[in-house]
């Protein structure tokens, strides 16, 4: 393995650490030799199980979808897999980006490194080598209601598809299971590492700049509250303000700043959750149907393996992980409009009063509040749960029910882009406030507080504090995502 070149032999390989340099980092991937035997051997045993007379195969023997009722002769099943899955390009609408297709892709080999799909080395090594185009097929977002991921997954593959020769199961193989959640999940947690860091580091600068008591993050409310992720942040935070003033307010913060190390713990426990939903996701198997091959089992009573038709296209954990992360974005968005309303009023941060008179005098900062509502406010709406889907419309027989990650996925992402820019909001504040008070920031938060002033200066006179807010968010955003 190189840095620019990974070696896949089990799907053990399929971790959420090689999932951020595929498909996020641009290196690409080969099927090793041990794999590559075990893909060849499961396909050649595959073959010889479908010849069993009397073997019924989903989408192999039979038809699919509404036609599973219908058994193929030799003839028919030789006719139906050379066909590309045209008629599953019914979605259209924006795409999703690149990186999260490239991660499909990534997430698509966990099914063939086993030999559970059944396809031959050839098609296995081409899926592989889909991630050395720069350029892969576009995915809609939209219209994504399919029972499993078909949908989507034939607008990535059907290119494919239509570049090589098929054979029994191949078509099937390449657009059922479920990488597209297996990569939605991942996306969701790398973004969320990021955006989460990023967030602790605002927090902390505002919760310094309002000059909060250090007792709110007193080490022993670690042991109070038994919970290892109010632990760590009540730790981080504690680090990233050591070295502030010793000026500190002479009574309690307002609730808002009470409650943030616990609600930053709450964040991060939405990322330790989806970071264990896509380290799972990644590396499972949700071929439908799925082949087991006679080395999965040594059961003589299969000597060529055996067929299982499954759910395991559908991702069940990945939707409410993405949404417990879209969750926490919304509250964050909800206390960071709280710390910046209190800042602002100096009756009750007992700072220079920020908002300023309208009189040119100062910058006026008192309609940011009104910004971070709407902020928090879009925030809330699109962290709304996300249930099944009621039902599928189309009727199509037994695909009665509808998958939902996508749905999550532009949930969370919606949530975490209003969560920037309520964090960039409160940036500009927590900046004026150190600069009207002339005092130093602490070493730990003296980079952050420099970028953000690279990006906007302390603020004279009469400025409209929107776009100097969106450059901020600008810069976090660069940090934040590929």
């Amino acid at each position: 393995m190189t840095d620019r070149v990974i070696t896949l032999e089990s799907r053990a390989d399929l971790t959420l650490d090689r999932y951020r340099r595929v498909a996020w980092e641009g290196a690409t991937v080969r099927i090793g030799a041990e794999a590559g035997a075990r893909i060849a051997a499961a396909r050649a045993a595959f073959l010889r199980l479908i010849e069993q007379p009397g073997i019924t195969v989903y989408g192999v023997t039979s038809g699919y979808g509404q036609q599973a009722k219908i058994r193929l002769d030799e003839a028919g099943r030789k006719a139906q897999a050379k066909r590309p899955p045209y008629p599953d390009m019914a979605s259209f609408g924006p795409p999703m980006p690149e990186r999260v297709t490239r991660g499909i892709v990534f997430a698509r080999l966990a099914n063939f490194l086993g030999g559970h799909a059944a396809v031959s080395l050839p098609l296995a090594e081409a899926v592989a080598a889909l991630l050395d185009d720069p350029s892969l097929p576009l995915v809609p977002m939209d219209g994504l209601g399919g029972a499993g991921e078909i949908l989507a997954l034939s607008h990535l593959f059907v290119p494919l598809a239509e570049r090589v020769t098929l054979a029994e199961k191949e078509a099937l193989a390449l657009i059922n299971g479920s990488p597209m959640a297996s990569a939605l999940i991942a996306d969701s947690v790398l973004l969320a590492e990021r955006r989460l860091a990023v967030a602790e580091e605002i927090f902390a600068l505002a919760y310094e700049a309002f000059q909060a008591p250090r007792e709110h993050l007193d080490e022993a409310l670690g042991t109070l509250w038994g919970d290892p992720h109010e632990t760590a942040t009540l730790a981080r935070m504690r680090a990233l303000i050591a070295g502030g003033t010793d000026r500190r307010r002479p009574y309690q913060a307002p609730v808002s700043f009470r409650i943030l190390p616990r609600l930053l713990a709450r964040a991060r426990r939405a990322e330790a959750e989806a970071r264990r939903a896509a380290g799972v996701s990644l590396a499972a198997v949700t071929d439908n149907p799925v082949y087991l091959p006679p080395g999965d089992e040594a059961d003589p009573a299969h000597p060529n393996g055996r067929i299982a038709s499954t759910g395991g296209y559908h991702n069940a954990m990945a939707a409410p992980a993405m949404d417990e992360l879209a969750a926490a974005y919304a509250d964050l968005c909800t206390l960071a409009d709280r710390i910046a309303a209190k800042t602002l009023d100096g009756a009750i941060s007992l700072l220079p009063d920020q908002l300023g008179t309208g009189d040119g005098a100062l910058p006026y900062l008192g309609c940011t509040p009104m910004a971070l509502v709407g902020y928090g406010e879009q925030a809330r709406r699109a962290a709304a749960r996300t249930f099944l889907p009621g039902a599928e419309s189309g009727g199509f027989g037994q695909n009665d029910v509808a998958t939902n990650s996508s749905f999550a996925w532009i949930g969370q992402a919606e949530a975490g882009r209003m969560l920037e820019s309520a964090l960039a909001t409160l940036a500009l504040v927590a900046s004026q406030a150190f600069h009207a008070t002339g005092r130093a920031v602490p070493p730990a938060l003296a980079a952050r507080l420099g970028q953000i002033r690279a990006a906007v200066p302390p603020l004279e006179g009469p400025t409209a504090p929107g776009p100097a807010a969106a450059q901020i968010a600008a810069d976090f955003r660069a940090a934040i995502y590929p």
